[in-house]
């Protein structure tokens, strides 16, 4: 497929997981993507060979988010990679957890550090990315379904509910430059964030509150996102897409 040939899309935390997922479907449907990653070159090689070896087109960018001089190390390598083009798509996905921030045991050193990479990078990444972005460009954050059913690590579901309120205000600001801004909400996906998942019972009791009945896979969000990047997708902004399988619709019925 080559819906997207011609455009260009940069993909924050493309080295592995739902990222690396986002980055592979946009390389295959004709877009340069270009695949930032934190610190693991190889990952980050891998992928791009990857997006390469099945006929589409893609450069690494290497830079830590959540430290002071990230997003101007970012767009250093994102301007490079990019020659002169204009920056069509851009997918906010890097994010952190932190599973001991919770109510009674977060530090400020752990609040500060999850809301620097999961809302901060967004937010100053998005600042720059629009003065190289096309009237009619695409905008997805990855959020999360922790913003309607709780966990215990009330840092990070906070963070992904900042994500939620960023689209919208972008919707709505960028909206007289033809620019759609959506937020994907993956439920419970085989990620490494979500390592504890290769205990076969916990993956299958997650799979039985899915009305679809198994965990999500990386592609299952990567698909959604291809979409609010395509034209397909040209009416709609300022939402937020629950991709979970019908995660918690209520209890299972055996028919």
């Amino acid at each position: 497929m080559t819906g997207l040939t011609g455009k260009t899309a940069l993909v924050t935390g493309a080295s592995r997981g739902i990222g690396r997922a986002i980055a592979e479907r946009l390389g295959a449907e004709g877009a340069l993507v270009a695949v930032h990653y934190g610190s693991n070159d190889s990952a980050a090689r891998d992928v791009v060979a990857t997006i390469r070896s099945n006929g589409g087109q893609a450069f690494p960018v290497r830079a830590e988010l959540g430290v002071d001089g990230d997003v101007d190390t970012l767009f250093a390598g994102l301007e490079t990679g990019l020659d002169g083009r204009p920056l069509d798509i851009l997918v906010n996905n890097a994010a952190i957890q932190d599973y001991d921030a919770t109510i009674e045991a977060a530090t400020e050193k752990q609040y500060e550090h999850v809301f620097a990479v999961n809302v901060r990078a967004p937010l100053f990444i998005t600042q720059r990315a629009l003065t190289l972005m096309p009237n009619g460009g695409r905008i997805i954050n990855v959020s999360s379904g922790v913003t309607w059913f709780a966990i215990p690590e009330v840092v990070y579901s906070m963070s992904k509910g900042a994500l939620n309120v960023l689209t919208r205000s972008l919707a709505h600001t960028q909206g007289a430059r033809g620019i759609t801004v959506n937020t994907v909400s993956p439920g419970v996906t085989e990620t490494d964030m979500n390592a504890w998942l290769s205990d076969g019972e916990a993956a299958q009791a997650i799979a039985g509150l899915a009305a679809l009945g198994r965990v999500g896979k990386p592609a299952d969000i990567g698909d959604v996102v291809v979409f609010f990047a395509s034209d397909d997708a040209r009416w709609v902004t300022g939402q937020v897409l629950e991709v979970n399988g019908g995660l918690f619709l209520g209890p299972r019925v055996e028919r």
